[in-house]
């Protein structure tokens, strides 16, 4: 239920000095109306806990903000659903537009009546006398309980030394770009081999650009495999389980996910045959209008494909134990058609010389966590410390995080089981 602006400033455009009733403390405030954050919502209704959900614009304003126009999202229609749904349409391996996915969140919250305060910036998070602070663009609120759904991966991040690149070039983030048509003519090159990097780089390429992808090493997935979407097998078969503390006993850190376009499997090899020229890492940046690579480019290729064929080999095992009667694999196109790169490996490259006009840089999040003025909610780098998306201080929760228990977390499906131990470590501590 998205409210009027006489019911918000009633309802939060009160001075600290009228704040003293402890009717005016709410159970909870939720940061965020995204899927963590409405699912979070939902459950603290279903206990009858007060709250409020405060968001910076509109319900799901990071997905219309920093999409791209085309996008789509990697989960299928079977498993892009709030707490409480279920998918019953006619394409369950279908995906989501952005649009289509914003859609979902606006009915979502008004078909369950959530209190959403859109337009609300949340600038100040403290605590004093038992109960958080928030203080507002639109005044100030005092709760309980305090759960940040905002977010982990928001705020682009871009290489330190990006800044002393020519002024000359379109600097833009994955979050700003949204169409090949709005990017000045030229060649365009793509800084990031991950999820939004490479389809970026097949839109561009699809469009008619000269694309340039300075890859780096990150995993891939199949888009299908064996007659089921490459997610639900993993969900099925466990592995999105795993915890996340065996995730970095593996990988000795938390590693970038694998590549899965959204529709159909998008391989290095598979760009290169489309025409993009492929580069190693992105290493340096010389008199500001010179680049140099690594020469990995082959041992990105090959590190994404055992990636892809260890993902198969544990979908083959749980067949194999669980004795379904699944099809036998077929070659998959994206992974099979050879790589077409004539040119030798590029270790520098002269952007002017190469009609570069355009850099999308696809080199990661973080969340902006920047606001909360709470002495041990945040590590050094300015992220949540947390156990479980609880953190140390009683009363503050993160919903949302990017592996914040396990494989699954940061994922929408998650929030199903997210929300209800979050809202139910709150209601035991009310």
């Amino acid at each position: 239920m998205l409210r009027g602006d006489d019911e918000i400033a009633g309802a939060i455009m009160r001075s600290p000095q009228q704040m003293t009733d402890d009717s005016d403390v709410l159970d909870a405030v939720v940061i965020g109306a995204g899927w963590a954050g409405l699912g979070v919502s939902y459950w603290l209704a279903r206990r009858g806990l007060r709250h409020s959900v405060l968001e910076r614009g509109r319900i799901g304003e990071t997905w219309r903000a920093q999409r791209w126009d085309s996008f789509r999202m990697n989960t299928p229609n079977v498993q892009t659903v709030m707490p409480g749904d279920c998918y019953d349409g006619p394409d369950p391996d279908g995906a989501l537009t952005r649009d289509q996915f914003v859609a979902l969140l606006e009915d979502f919250a008004e078909r369950n009546a959530l209190p959403i305060e859109p337009d609300t910036a949340v600038s100040e998070l403290t605590h004093e006398n038992g109960a958080y602070r928030l203080s507002t663009s639109r005044g100030t609120l005092l709760a309980r309980n305090v759960i940040v759904a905002s977010g982990s991966l928001n705020c682009p991040v871009r290489p330190v030394w990006a800044a002393t690149l020519t002024p000359a070039l379109h600097q833009i983030n994955a979050s700003g770009y949204r169409s090949a048509a709005d990017l000045p003519d030229g060649a365009v090159l793509v800084v990031g081999g991950g999820q939004s990097g490479v389809q970026i780089a097949e839109e561009l390429a699809g469009a008619g650009r000269t694309v340039l992808l300075a890859t780096s090493r990150v995993g891939r997935l199949p888009r299908r495999y064996r007659g089921r979407d490459i997610m639900v097998w993993l969900l099925e078969s466990g592995f999105l389980d795993g915890r996340r503390e065996e995730v970095i006993r593996l990988a000795g850190r938390i590693p970038p996910r694998g590549v899965l376009g959204s529709t159909h499997t998008i391989s290095l090899q598979a760009l290169s045959a489309q025409g993009v020229v492929l580069l190693g890492r992105l290493i340096d940046i010389v008199d500001g209008g010179s680049l140099s690579f690594a020469g990995d480019v082959e041992a990105n290729v090959r590190f994404a494909d055992e990636a892809s064929d260890n993902t198969k080999r544990h979908v083959d095992d749980y067949i194999s134990r669980a004795g379904i009667d699944a099809p036998v694999a077929e070659p998959d196109p994206a992974e099979t058609v050879a790589m077409c790169q004539s040119s030798p490996t590029i270790g520098t490259l002269d952007l002017f010389r190469s009609g570069v006009t355009s850099v999308v840089w696809c080199t990661g999040f973080k969340g902006d966590f920047s606001w909360m003025r709470l002495p041990g909610a945040l590590d050094s780098a300015g992220q949540p410390v947390h156990a479980d998306g609880v953190a140390a201080l009683p009363g503050l929760y993160f919903a949302g995080l990017d592996f914040a228990s396990t494989r699954k977390s940061g994922i929408i499906l998650a929030i199903a089981e997210e929300a209800p131990r979050l809202v139910g470590h709150i209601a035991g501590h009310s």
